[in-house]
């Protein structure tokens, strides 16, 4: 038996403002999220390329074809109404970061690192005065507790749109400091994301490519740098 998939029930496509932001409009019914909450939008630019992904639907209506709209309906579902839960799992990654971890050899791959990730790390103790220590191996190394405390403080300074977003980046990259860097627009988003990928990367080429691991990198970078689009849109003003 097959499962039931909706299909587009709606000819027009539009935008409208409102009093607190923009709605998106199906033949001029509002749309709202999973939780039946409307979906209002910050920015015109975010509401006009939620529609554009609405527009687009042929047939089955398909939510992987819109990143775009699944973000804004957790930004309103899920990030706002558990904003001190959300910054929290976002802040944790800061004691465990990925570029706080080098490896314990081979000594090209410990120069790679170092080349890719010290200039972050120096970034996140210049932006945020937050140094942060490194170490070889897998055993937890504390952080300074001042640290922490600043860069949790960046992360609570987001909207619960930036945060939506946010989240992703780091999640995705397993690094604080690259989703910060991301945010900040202080590095470039696709050469971040290859940044967070030095150790698959070395792999990969002492062994040669795996498919699956392949596959599963494209579609983590593609999320990535959907989370990145979709922070910009947040941002753009009217």
């Amino acid at each position: 038996m097959s499962e039931w998939a909706a299909k587009r029930f709606w000819t027009l496509t539009g935008i409208s403002a409102l009093k607190d932001g923009y709605g998106v409009r199906l033949d001029g019914r509002p749309i709202r999220t999973p939780a039946k909450v409307p979906l209002v939008l910050p920015t015109r630019a975010l509401a006009e390329a939620v529609a554009r992904e609405w527009d687009a639907q042929d047939g089955v209506i398909d939510p992987q074809t819109m990143p775009l709209t699944r973000s804004a309906n957790s930004a309103i579902d899920k990030v706002t109404p558990q904003y001190d839960s959300v910054a929290g799992i976002v802040s944790a990654y800061g004691d465990s970061d990925l570029l706080c971890y080098r490896a314990e050899g081979p000594e090209a791959l410990q120069q790679r690192q170092a080349a890719l990730w010290d200039p972050l790390l120096r970034w996140a103790h210049q932006a945020h005065a937050a140094p942060l220590s490194v170490t070889s191996g897998v055993m937890h190394v504390g952080q300074d507790k001042d640290s922490l405390a600043r860069l949790d403080a960046a992360v609570r300074a987001c909207s619960p749109w930036e945060l939506t977003a946010l989240h992703d980046l780091v999640a995705l990259s397993g690094s604080l400091v690259i989703g910060l860097a991301a945010a900040a627009g202080a590095f470039p988003a696709a050469e971040l994301w290859a940044t967070s990928r030095v150790d698959e990367l070395w792999q990969q080429e002492q062994w040669g490519e795996d498919d699956e691991a392949t596959a599963q990198a494209a579609l983590r970078e593609k999320g990535f740098l959907q989370a990145m689009h979709f922070l910009e849109l947040v941002r753009e003003s009217d």
